[in-house]
Formats: C-alpha cells, sequence, structure tokens
C-alpha cells in the first residue's frame, strides 16, 4: 500500500508540471521565431545598403563587371518582356471594356477614362509587372545563385581575388529592378494606348481631352507617388530573394522553407508599398 500511494499523489503533480512546462514551452519558440523574423529584415536593410554602396561606385561598371552587368540587364528583361506586353494588353482590354460597359449603364460614362486610368495605370500595372519579375527573373537569379554557394563557385571566386558580391550578385539585383521598371513603364504605355482606342477608336480628334484627362490623374503628387511605388517594387523585387538565399542559407530539409520565407517576405514588401501608395494616393 505504502509503495501505490506516492504513484497515485505523483500522477498529478507530473501531469501539472507536465502541462504547466508545455504551456511555457511556445513562448521561447516564439520568441526566437520574432527574433529570427527580424533579423532576417535586418540582413535585407544591410544587405541593400551594399549593394547601394556597389552600385555607387566606379569600379562595379568596370572591365568584366560592366560585361556581366549588361548581360543580366539583357537577360533578366528581354525574354519576359513580350509575354509581359501580350498578357497586360489582354488583361487590359478586358478591365477595360468592363470599366466602360458599367459606367455607361449607371450613367458615368464621363468617369470611364478616369477609372481606367486609375485602375490600370496607377495600381494594377506595377504591381503586376513586380509580381512577374518576381517570378521570372529575380526568384532564378537567387536560385543561381545559391546553386553557386552550394557548389563552391561563390567561395571560389573571393579566392581568386574577384568580389563575388560586385560581380555575381550586383548585376542579378540590377537586372531585376530594371526588368521591374522598364516592364511597368513600356505597359503603362501600352495600356494607356489601348484605353484611348477602346473608348474613342481610331482617331485624333479626342486626344486633347485624353491628355487633359490623364494630366488630372496623374498630378504632382500623384506621379511622385508612382514613381516611388515603381521604385520600391523593383527594389523589393531585387533584393529580398537574392539576400534570403545568401544569408540564410538552407542546410538539407530547410530550403524549402528558407524559400518560403523569401516569399512571404516579399509579398509582404509589395503589399506594404501598395498600401502605402493607396494611402497616399487618396487619403
Amino acid at each position: 500500500m505504502r509503495g501505490r500511494v506516492p504513484a497515485r499523489c505523483g500522477a498529478p503533480y507530473d501531469s501539472g508540471m507536465n502541462s504547466l512546462l508545455s504551456s511555457r514551452g511556445p513562448l521561447p519558440d516564439l520568441g526566437r521565431s520574432t527574433l529570427t523574423w527580424f533579423a532576417g529584415w535586418w540582413r535585407i536593410i544591410h544587405f541593400g545598403a551594399l549593394i547601394l554602396v556597389l552600385a555607387l561606385s566606379p569600379s562595379s561598371y568596370a572591365g568584366p563587371n560592366r560585361s556581366a552587368l549588361a548581360r543580366h540587364v539583357y537577360l533578366g528583361t528581354a525574354p519576359i518582356l513580350p509575354w509581359f506586353i501580350v498578357l497586360s494588353s489582354l488583361i487590359s482590354l478586358v478591365i477595360i471594356r468592363i470599366v466602360v460597359v458599367t459606367a455607361v449603364s449607371y450613367g458615368l460614362s464621363q468617369y470611364a477614362l478616369e477609372m481606367v486610368v486609375r485602375v490600370l495605370v496607377l495600381e494594377l500595372i506595377p504591381l503586376t509587372a513586380a509580381v512577374f519579375v518576381a517570378l521570372g527573373c529575380a526568384l532564378p537569379n537567387a536560385e543561381d545563385i545559391a546553386g553557386m554557394r552550394t557548389r563552391g563557385e561563390y567561395d571560389a571566386l573571393a579566392q581568386q581575388g574577384v568580389d563575388p558580391l560586385r560581380h555575381e550578385v550586383l548585376p542579378r539585383v540590377a537586372s531585376a529592378m530594371f526588368s521591374v521598371l522598364m516592364l511597368a513603364a513600356v505597359s503603362c504605355v501600352v495600356t494607356a494606348v489601348l484605353a484611348y482606342v477602346s473608348i474613342y477608336g481610331f482617331t485624333l480628334g479626342a486626344f486633347a481631352g485624353y491628355t487633359r484627362t490623364f494630366g488630372q490623374v496623374f498630378n504632382p503628387a500623384v506621379s511622385m507617388i508612382f514613381a516611388l511605388k515603381s521604385f520600391f517594387f523593383g527594389l523589393a523585387v531585387a533584393l529580398i530573394p537574392v539576400a534570403s538565399v545568401l544569408y540564410d542559407r538552407p542546410r538539407g530539409r530547410m530550403r524549402m522553407s528558407v524559400e518560403l520565407q523569401s516569399l512571404i517576405r516579399l509579398f509582404l514588401a509589395l503589399l506594404l508599398v501598395e498600401v502605402a501608395s493607396l494611402v497616399g494616393n487618396y487619403y
């Protein structure tokens, strides 16, 4: 009987301690996860500062670095530019048709063009360009850097006296950022032409009114916000995937989690920039 009493008395005590420890267990994990999350953002900011210093250095555009930069800018923009123009044109035609028909049905045809410019040119086209470049250029660039580090080529360049950050990373970051700005600019022009043709047809008689409406939408404040939004979209797309593979090097099964964290950070940054632009434009 004496041997059974401690067992009966200890069981509730042990279960209570286990539940208490299990309730406290997630707190340190949450703290570590939070610190890791903010540390990741800090490394991205630090990486962006390094890239900015290299981009402002004249030696980054000399000799083989210049040819590598030109090659990556071309490869990051030329292959995806025609496809994006075709895709954005099809989407723009559909949205223009929906907006015009809806505005006419409610007797608001005089506001149809302004709605098209605000919805497409001001909001959707830059965001779509950023996502398209992220999937078609920035993430493959990050995979190239990760492959170089895995095969030892990244460290081999440093041993040969070549700065890998200047020779391999900077051209890829610059190509992604240039691609976002180029796709957004070209697609906005194409969409503006499609909007004019869809609403007024193939005539120049309404060109003066069209440019007046376009200018009313793109006043100096909105133009500045649009330029800043496109710039920060390009900055986020260019920096975040590459910084993730440089500083969050995966080991074994952690590869997928690192890629997922990179995508989460990227889309969170794009969302914050878009929300900030909406607040600036409409509030």
